[in-house]
């Protein structure tokens, strides 16, 4: 598996602020989201074969800065190590080039139908 990097855009919208996501109570853009548009960028990373997925399984990150409504964050997610179905990234957020949020996560690739069975057969 080669190791890419990707960069994505996402506009701060009401439904991503803390105050809108419970994650906080002012109108600035919500952790939660930050590290869901991380993960986002992380899964555009993989080309995978048909049936299967990745899924998170740690995210360590920062928030370092905040960012108000409208304003346009570029996330990176960059791989740096594949160990058999285990990916890890370096991930990072930006606002006007200054990084907001940074850290690290991994994804286990997995058989998407076994992985929705086991889980539902509880």
């Amino acid at each position: 598996m080669d190791l890419k990097t990707i960069r994505i855009q996402r506009v701060v919208e009401k439904q991503n602020l803390a105050s809108v996501m419970k994650s906080g109570s002012l109108d600035v853009l919500a952790t939660p989201q930050m590290i869901a548009w991380m993960e986002e960028a992380a899964c555009l990373c993989l080309e995978l074969e048909e049936g299967k997925t990745s899924v998170g399984i740690s995210m360590n990150v920062s928030h370092d800065m905040a960012s108000p409504l409208g304003a346009t964050i570029t996330i990176e997610a960059k791989m740096v190590n594949v160990d058999g179905r285990k990916i890890d990234y370096e991930v990072q957020a930006f606002q006007d080039g200054k990084s907001i949020g940074k850290g690290v996560h991994s994804r286990f690739v997995v058989d998407a139908q076994k992985f929705i069975d086991k889980t539902y057969q509880k």
